[in-house]
């Protein structure tokens, strides 16, 4: 058995996943509210040593029978260090050595858009595919590439921080300190916050949100922002097929919830915009098939370079 940590911009998810990447338990928690706090770090540590334990002990299962955890972060990292998650407020944390006080087995620590990859290309959309981007669009935009069935890593940290090339000269200010990056205009928190803002309504779930988008009541106002949505997500998209020429572009996270409202508007955007180099052909889009669970299961699959 192993355990998968998936990190994320507001709460913490854990799975217990047996010998074939099946998550047979599962806890989460939010916090979001604690994204703020001076202890943030102290914070995390404890819910996931909480969450752990809880597993542990509803599957009556001891921590000797763990073979290793993984751990699956928006952000850059080392082994050991969260070398800096920007919308986490993280900066130079040994994760590794902090959990390790608790359970003394061995950790994995990666950036969470590989490790949804990862899992996405050994068991889900992307298994069939050799040249591939994958796209986690939730609270920011992570991203991955897979090229002659090879993940693309720099010798030095991870890369690929799809989320931060630029769309909008001069635009927003993100997180990390640069104008207009693309997680600024494309992320889904973005998307809730744009939808949020024209309704005059705070603090909405998925949920909500989906049902307002379909009420016909609000139809006009919600395409205004849907649309603007899409012409910013289509312009990042756009950049992505003319570098890598990718067979298939496959999007996860939060942006999973939306498809329905979403993906058909997306595709429609790039295929009658002229946007694409040499007019090649849009790729096939779609989205991750093991929806937000990709990064828990991809944080402990053994991976080669």
């Amino acid at each position: 058995m192993k355990i998968g940590i998936d990190i994320g911009g507001s709460h913490v998810a854990i799975g217990l996943i047996n010998e074939n990447g099946k998550i047979i338990a599962k806890e989460d928690k939010d916090l979001n509210n604690d994204l703020q706090s001076k202890d943030y770090c102290k914070k995390l540590v404890d819910t996931i040593i909480e969450l752990i334990s809880k597993i542990l002990e509803e599957n009556k299962i001891d921590i000797k029978g763990i073979k290793l955890i993984g751990i699956a972060i928006p952000g850059t990292v080392s082994d050991t260090h969260i070398i800096k998650a920007k919308n986490l407020h993280i900066k130079d944390f040994n994760i590794v050595s902090e959990i390790n006080k608790y359970f003394n087995i061995p950790i994995v620590l990666r950036n969470d858009a590989k490790c949804a990859a990862i899992a996405e290309k050994e068991y889900g959309s992307l298994k069939k595919y050799d040249d591939a981007v994958f796209l986690t669009i939730g609270t920011g935009i992570g991203g991955a590439v897979y090229l002659g069935g090879k993940l693309l890593k720099p010798k030095k940290y991870e890369g690929f921080e799809i989320g931060h090339m630029v769309i909008k000269k001069d635009g927003i200010k993100c997180n990390c300190g640069r104008k207009g990056c693309f997680e600024k205009y494309a992320s889904i928190k973005t998307f809730k916050d744009r939808i949020q803002s024209k309704f005059n309504k705070k603090n909405l779930t998925g949920r909500e949100i989906n049902e307002l988008l379909t009420d016909k009541y609000y139809q006009k106002e919600a395409e205004e922002v849907i649309n603007e949505y899409i012409d910013d997500l289509s312009i990042g998209l756009a950049n992505l097929i003319n570098i890598f020429e990718p067979e298939v572009i496959s999007i996860g996270g939060g942006f999973v919830h939306f498809k329905d409202i979403l993906l058909e508007k997306l595709i429609n955007k790039l295929n009658k915009e002229d946007m694409l180099f040499n007019n090649q052909a849009v790729p096939k889009i779609i989205t991750a098939k093991l929806k937000n669970d990709a990064g828990i299961v991809g944080s402990v699959i053994e991976y080669k370079d």
